[in-house]
């Protein structure tokens, strides 16, 4: 069974990087990440309800970073920076995110996805969802196997790939769009610091307000408050935060981990004594006026033990999409 798709940060500097290629045929450019081998956009003839063709806030894309042969997996992970809604960590949530995924073996894909105040729910929803199906059916151009693919997000970034955790369909068999044929279900979510909850006292609201609006009915609230919205097929979830995250308090992982107990999903999560918010890697960030944290600094290492576990960084013959 699948779950049905209803189709502040405010120092976070909004990053745009273009969309240099077509899913299927992306291309570096200009505009790419460095690092990253291409840009790939999720939709080739533009985005559903675009507003525009504005690279910058029209178009939804992936930078795509491949690890080294000797070192592939065949895992992949779609990488979802944080900002509020409002703008996109790219740096430290993203480049630096893919560079260590792909130190151990695994290929990365850093989501950019529409934002506040062009662009409100149901837009980023669609866009995380369709990250993951492009990824899934572009498997074998970039050697991921289709049923190992992960989701990883920070902040903001956490609450869609929450989001895409918990609102996925098993794709349209008669889609005109091959892409639109495959399951949108990652195969494992991982949440630092992530917004969660939507209806409660430890609520986002830069958040809230840029994906929902000012006056969202209590039915959306409900819908993307996701520890609400935990399931069975959920998938196994790692989660990182701090005790003194006072942007995002702690309670947003805590609940979102309470109702995977309640839905029997395996979970991992660590909460650490100290720390602020938006710390990444743990390693700091000279833009954002973020010191380095050697304890948070632990959580990429922990988390690649509790791939390991699951089998996910397991090297083995690739499924077919």
């Amino acid at each position: 069974m699948v779950r049905r798709v209803h189709m502040t940060r405010g120092w976070l500097a909004m990053a745009a990087f273009g969309a240099m290629g077509v899913a299927g045929t992306g291309t570096a450019g200009a505009d790419a990440l460095e690092g990253a081998s291409e840009v790939v956009k999720l939709w080739a003839q533009g985005a559903p309800d675009a507003k525009g063709t504005d690279p910058a806030k029209d178009v939804p894309t992936l930078s795509v970073f491949l690890p080294k042969p000797d070192v592939a997996t065949g895992a992949a992970v779609v990488v979802c920076p944080g900002g509020g809604y409002g703008g996109l960590a790219i740096d430290h949530e993203g480049k630096q995110v893919a560079e260590w995924l792909n130190s151990i073996g695994v290929a990365t894909f850093v989501l950019k996805y529409r934002l506040a105040p062009a662009y409100r729910e149901p837009a980023m929803l669609h866009d995380v969802n369709r990250a993951i199906r492009v990824v899934r059916q572009g498997a074998a151009r970039w050697g991921v196997d289709p049923g190992r693919i992960g989701l990883l997000g920070f902040s903001a970034g956490g609450h869609l790939a929450s989001t895409g955790g918990t609102h996925f369909d098993a794709g349209k068999a008669d889609a005109e769009d091959p892409i639109d044929r495959v399951s949108s279900r990652p195969d494992r979510l991982i949440l630092v610091y992530p917004v969660i909850a939507m209806a409660t006292p430890y609520t986002h609201q830069g958040s809230n307000r840029n994906l929902l609006g000012e006056h969202p009915s209590e039915d959306l609230l409900k819908f993307y408050s996701n520890e609400q919205q935990v399931t069975p097929e959920t998938p196994p979830t790692f989660l990182a935060h701090t005790n003194e995250d006072s942007a995002v308090p702690p309670e947003n992982s805590l609940l979102f981990a309470l109702g995977l107990r309640k839905a029997k999903v395996p979970l991992e999560l660590h909460v650490f004594e100290k720390g602020q918010h938006g710390l990444g890697l743990g390693s700091g960030s000279k833009e954002h006026k973020i010191a380095p944290n050697p304890a948070f600094q632990s959580w990429p290492k922990l988390c690649e033990v509790w791939l390991k576990g699951q089998g996910f960084l397991d090297k083995k013959a690739l499924q077919s999409p």
